[in-house]
């Protein structure tokens, strides 16, 4: 059973807000206007979200880089935007480490391509940077 992070209705606000956004801008912006509207219409709903949270990649205890998440929304969410033709396997990857990274339970990745299209992964967070 998935914990409260895995949090269905947020799930369903994150989603209907991004065809929201989609629909209405339509395909052919930057990544950047996107992420600016998702925010906006998160925000409008009362949500807290974080645009390009530092997310730290640690290795035997160290931190070995550093690279920013899309959106966090209410702490439990990783969101990763994209502007391709469609999802890729690379992108489902970068997705996963985030989510390992930050030991969140779910993670979107909403692609403003030609189609709207999505992805929703869930990963069973077992305490991943605290081993040794």
């Amino acid at each position: 059973m998935l914990s409260k992070e895995v949090d269905n209705d947020l799930t369903e606000k994150e989603i209907g807000m991004f065809y929201k956004t989609y629909n209405a801008l339509g395909y052919g912006h930057l990544e950047k206007v996107y992420l600016n509207a998702l925010i906006y219409e998160l925000n409008k709903l009362g949500l807290k979200v974080e645009s390009q949270k530092p997310i730290e990649v640690h290795y035997e205890n160290t931190i070995i880089g550093k690279y920013y998440a899309d959106l966090r929304v209410e702490d439990k969410h990783i969101i990763e935007l994209k502007t391709a033709a469609r999802i890729l396997p690379e992108h489902e990857a970068q997705l996963l480490h985030n989510k390992k990274s930050t030991e969140t339970e779910l993670g979107l990745i909403l692609n403003y391509g030609p189609q709207a299209e999505i992805k929703r992964k869930i990963l069973k967070v077992r305490n991943l940077r605290k081993s040794a």
